[in-house]
């Protein structure tokens, strides 16, 4: 292939990177977008769950590490690590419906009061977020089985 035309492609290719970047930025510049494009994949039937193993793309640095560090010792252990579930759907599994998706916002913090259906179960579950240098990031997660930020015995 000629030089010219790789460079093309290499700038083009870089220009969608850069595009699909700035994308998720804008996605993620309200706590509303945040909380949205976390949820809104579970109304797909075939939809694994978010990656939440992924901690610092979901989460503020002290809860992350804390997470990070339980599933580190869990799999040196080889036994199953503190949360065992999807936090954000409070369950193992789920058939999600009827999402509902409520933010209230002020300066760098907002609460999220996120209703949905799963199996038919009516669920609630409250996400405190906080703005970061990374964006939008869960600080607390609550749920009708318990506090994360409990969980993980944080203050």
């Amino acid at each position: 292939m000629n030089p010219e035309k790789l460079s093309r492609r290499f700038l083009v290719g870089g220009g969608l990177l850069t595009a699909l970047s700035a994308t998720d930025a804008m996605a993620q510049a309200t706590a509303q977008a945040f909380v949205e494009n976390l949820y809104r994949p579970y109304l797909n039937k075939s939809f694994q769950g978010q990656p939440y193993g992924d901690t610092a793309r979901f989460f503020v640095p002290t809860l992350a590490q804390a997470m990070d560090r339980d599933n580190r010792e869990a799999k040196r252990r080889k036994e199953v690590p503190t949360l065992d579930g999807d936090p954000f759907v409070d369950a193992q599994d789920w058939e999600i419906s009827k999402l509902s998706i409520d933010v209230t916002a002020n300066g760098d913090a907002a609460t999220a009061r996120v209703s949905f259906h799963n199996f038919s179960e009516a669920k609630r579950i409250m996400l405190q977020l906080a703005k970061t240098p990374a964006g939008w990031r869960i600080a607390e997660i609550k749920a009708p089985s318990g506090s994360l930020k409990a969980l993980y015995k944080l203050k």
